[in-house]
């Protein structure tokens, strides 16, 4: 199937850019979803010049809604480096409580988990936001990889329904109600992290970039790692430090100055931070990690997950 740049699959509506009036963006986290802007279009245009884009829609040409309270439109954003990835699309039906999912990604973000990322947290947006009752989608037959990212995302198939002009087109019938949905929510797992500020003695804190292959690959975060069961959060970054740094740190040089309490969409993170500006040895990066030394003022410049930014402002008002 030939295409061009003066037939796009994807045909952009100028009507809808404000994505439903909603202006704040809703971050997850490796991605966020923002409203749309004018200035998107070429990009999307260019994400979406792929026929086997097109082959996943039960139509060649796929338009935003129109700018309405009931219909939003996201763009989906990486937040390590802002790249336009895709859209998602929530349309609520005019006489109940229930709302219907449309999305699709550019070709070099397939496959990497950013699909189900998106779906949990517009479900979370449209159950904890809105208020709605039930959120469906509809899905090509041919389009397995999709099913399975509704199966993920907590959706249940409800059998097949007619889609496109005329009806033209089967498709398969995803679900989610939200009863279903808060009983998921509810049994999130409770993460408990250490990290720690190591500040040297030009006042700079060192900061750690996660490497690819990792969940949130390219963000920046403060040292640190997952408490072990029965676990205290100092002894966790002392033995996170030498594992991941070759860094010798004692318990008492470890001062605690916040805590960061993140409701991700698919855990809870309860995040103490600690400060410390005595250790031996030199930072070494032993899992593959990129290594900055940062004054605090300029932290705020890194792309850093949604847990880590708060604790931000905390540290350039104490350091």
């Amino acid at each position: 199937m030939a295409t061009s740049k003066s037939t796009p699959i994807i045909a952009l509506d100028p009507s809808c850019w404000t994505g439903g009036g909603l202006s704040a963006a809703l971050p997850a986290r490796n991605l966020r979803l923002r409203p749309l802007a004018k200035s998107d279009a070429d990009k999307l245009s260019e994400l979406g010049d792929d026929p086997d884009i097109a082959k996943q829609m039960a139509e060649s040409t796929y338009r935003f809604p129109p700018e309405s309270p009931r219909a939003f439109a996201f763009g989906i954003e990486r937040i390590r480096d802002n790249a336009l990835m895709g859209v998602i699309q929530l349309r609520r039906a005019e006489a109940n409580d229930e709302g219907e999912i449309t999305l699709w990604l550019g070709r070099a973000f397939w496959g990497k988990g950013f699909a189900t990322e998106v779906l949990r947290r517009l479900a979370r947006f449209a159950f904890q936001g809105l208020g709605l009752g039930e959120i469906s989608a509809r899905v090509m037959p041919a389009n397995a990889a999709s099913a399975r990212v509704f199966s993920k995302a907590g959706f249940t198939e409800w059998g097949t329904v007619a889609y496109g002009p005329g009806g033209a087109y089967p498709a398969r019938l995803f679900k989610l109600a939200r009863g279903d949905w808060e009983t998921r929510h509810a049994a999130r797992p409770l993460v408990l992290v250490a990290a720690v500020a190591l500040v040297d003695a030009d006042g700079r804190v060192l900061v750690a970039r996660r490497p690819e292959g990792k969940d949130m690959a390219g963000l920046w975060e403060f040292p640190g790692g997952k408490v072990g069961a029965g676990e205290m959060p100092e002894a966790a970054l002392i033995r996170e430090l030498a594992e991941e740094l070759s860094l010798d740190v004692r318990d008492s040089c470890l001062a605690a100055v916040a805590c960061a309490s993140h409701d991700y969409d698919e855990f809870h993170l309860l995040m103490p931070l600690f400060a410390c500006r005595v250790w031996k040895g030199a930072p070494a990066a032993r899992e593959g990690q990129e290594l900055r030394w940062v004054m605090p003022a300029r932290l705020s410049d890194l792309a850093m997950p949604p847990a880590d930014a708060p604790l931000v402002s905390l540290l350039r008002d104490l350091l």
